[in-house]
């Protein structure tokens, strides 16, 4: 339905000649929206924070690591102009309550799918970003009676190829880690943190065991199963889920279409913010 071809010259040669009205109005009439509805519901026994705006279509928004049902903003406030938009604190970010453990992917869309179910959302589609692309990922292959049509931007859920040198880094790590740990010096072991621990790692807080089970996941094995059209959206700059991933996914689910953002990065949506939302528009449509 949405072939590679599609997304990377019809949007690029057809689109943009209006984007500088169209969008640009969009995004300022944005700015004055008043009509949101902030929620919580509880599932499993944590209280989820999300908002809901607009009618039409459904659309649901799901951030990425570290971010909140904020993270589409400027999107979500453009979409709700034309679709019913939802937007989702996980678990754990923004003011949805911490999970009781350590969750992996596979609990995330387990409370995802329990959200769509409590809220009568029968068939949504999903705009996914980062980490949020995970779930949403694992979610339209398991459950695809939910997914109407499915947008990853710059997703997660692959292992890029690692060679000795990285696992000789993280058994040394692991090492020194229980070395410190068995003589009783914590202090010491956040230093370690510190030091080599990545940004999203030193920074997960309460999350750290989740994270971990997290990105260790590879979802590789899921992307055939997915039958919803999907519009892959890059940048192709980004550092944390490289180009590559966009190109196996390409390859390997069914149906799916990839726009690739030149001297964008991970944040390609906000990056190129007004082509983003012209050319979601037209996929969700």
């Amino acid at each position: 339905m949405f072939p590679g071809f599609l997304c990377r010259n019809f949007f690029k040669k057809k689109l943009m000649w209006y984007y500088n009205w169209r969008t640009n109005a969009i995004i300022y009439i944005s700015n004055f929206s008043t009509g949101v509805k902030k929620v919580y519901i509880n599932i499993d026994g944590i209280n989820i924070f999300y908002k809901k705006e607009g009618q039409g279509k459904k659309v649901l928004f799901l951030h990425g690591w570290g971010g909140n049902s904020n993270s589409f903003l400027p999107v979500f406030n453009a979409l709700s102009k034309e679709f019913e938009v939802y937007a989702v604190d996980f678990p754990g970010f923004g003011r949805s309550d911490f999970p009781d453990g350590d969750w992996d992917v596979t609990r995330y869309m387990e409370i995802t799918y329990k959200f769509l179910e409590r809220l009568g959302l029968e068939k949504v589609s999903i705009i996914a970003h980062s980490f949020g692309g995970r779930v949403a990922i694992m979610l339209a292959a398991l459950h695809p009676e939910v997914v109407d049509k499915l947008v990853l931007v710059n997703s997660a859920g692959l292992i890029p190829k690692r060679g000795w040198k990285y696992y000789y880094r993280v058994y040394r790590f692991k090492l020194i880690k229980s070395l410190l740990l068995l003589l009783g010096k914590k202090d010491a072991v956040e230093k370690l943190y510190e030091r080599y621990g990545s940004k999203d790692y030193k920074e997960a807080g309460r999350l750290r065991g989740t994270f971990v089970k997290v990105i260790n996941q590879d979802l590789r094995g899921y992307l055939k199963k997915i039958k919803a059209p999907t519009l892959l959206i890059w940048g192709d700059k980004d550092r944390e889920t490289p180009i590559e991933f966009a190109k196996i996914m390409e390859k390997e689910i069914p149906d799916a279409g990839l726009v690739v953002f030149e001297n964008a990065g991970h944040f390609s949506y906000l990056e190129r913010l007004n082509d983003f939302i012209i050319i979601v528009s037209y996929f969700l449509r």
